[in-house]
Formats: C-alpha cells, sequence, structure tokens
C-alpha cells in the first residue's frame, strides 16, 4: 500500500514586494493555518516518508512550519522525511502532478506529501478519488483550502502505477475544519 498526502500552501500575502506570484509569501493566517495543520500531521501519524514541495516561497514556507509543527513525533523518527523542492509543482496540472508522483518510485516512500497549489492540487484530489470517505468527498468537491489536506491510500506497491480514480480517501481537513472537531 501507498499513501499520498496532499497539501495545498498556507494563507498568503496578496503581492509580493518583487511583484512575482512566486515570491508571494505567508500572511499570519497562513503561519497560524501551517502550524494547525502540521500538529494534526504530528498527532496522527505514520508521517511522510519524503516531501515534493513547490519552489515557490509560499510552500517552501508552508512545509517548513508544518515540519516543525509536527514536534515530538518528527523528532522521534529515525528517518525524518526527506524534502525536494521541484519548480515543476509550480502551476502544474492534475496529468503533470501525477507524472510527478509516479517519479516517487525511485525514492520509493510508502507516504508521500506534496505541498503545491491549486487549481491543480484540488484537481488532482478529486481526479485520484475513486472511494473512500463519502462525507470527505463531499467536503473535498467544493474546493481544496489553502491548508487543506487530503489524504489518499492506494492498492499498489509501486508509485509509478499510481493513477486517477484508484485512490481511497481516508480522510481531508483544514484548519477550519479543525476548528469544528474536536478530534484536531
Amino acid at each position: 500500500m501507498r499513501r499520498l498526502t496532499l497539501l495545498r500552501h498556507a494563507k498568503t500575502e496578496h503581492d509580493a514586494p518583487s511583484g512575482k506570484d512566486q515570491d508571494r509569501r505567508l500572511d499570519a493566517r497562513g503561519r497560524l493555518d501551517a502550524a494547525a495543520i502540521g500538529g494534526w500531521i504530528g498527532r496522527h501519524p505514520p508521517l511522510p516518508d519524503a516531501v515534493l514541495v513547490s519552489t515557490a516561497v509560499r510552500a517552501h514556507q508552508t512545509w517548513e512550519i508544518v515540519r516543525e509543527s509536527m514536534g515530538d513525533t518528527i523528532k522521534e523518527q529515525t528517518d525524518p522525511p526527506r524534502a525536494e523542492f521541484l519548480a515543476d509543482l509550480y502551476g502544474a496540472d492534475p496529468t503533470q502532478l501525477l507524472q510527478i508522483i509516479r517519479m516517487a518510485e525511485f525514492a520509493d516512500p510508502g507516504h508521500l506529501m506534496v505541498v503545491g497549489h491549486n487549481p491543480g492540487m484540488h484537481e488532482l484530489a478529486l481526479a485520484l478519488t475513486g472511494s473512500g470517505d463519502a462525507a470527505a468527498k463531499r467536503a473535498l468537491e467544493d474546493n481544496l483550502p489553502t491548508s487543506g489536506l487530503a489524504i489518499l491510500d492506494f492498492a499498489i506497491d509501486d508509485w509509478s502505477k499510481v493513477a486517477f480514480r484508484r485512490g481511497k480517501l481516508v480522510f481531508f481537513t483544514s484548519p477550519k475544519l479543525l476548528k469544528q472537531t474536536s478530534d484536531d
């Protein structure tokens, strides 16, 4: 089995001082939301073995805060998650994202996390989901919000076999949903 966690970057400033979209940084709410999601991930192992992160500043900042917020759980791991920063994740559509995920077979992580951007991440989550938690799927259909997290399992032994409609949506949450539930 392989587990894929899709995490959209956290909330950002409207414009970067440089004027470049890729340079947009997290705002105060984004930093808090990334910490909340990271804390949730840390309390709900297994943690990812490898993480693919967009090179956009906001995605990089999101991953750094999430990693730090996993707390003691990440420190207890013999092998902390390996992060790889990929420019190709920025602006990628679902088909491009799928190809990137399939390339994870070289590192062969059991649990892979991708930190990226909408609309590609949202569309990918919907395209990969073939079964799973019906309530989570209904919630995900509307949007993958900033700091939104979708977890999918695949009954495969090799990342190159990941395919659309083959994933089981195990869980979907966001900082807003975490505040509404007691299981955060």
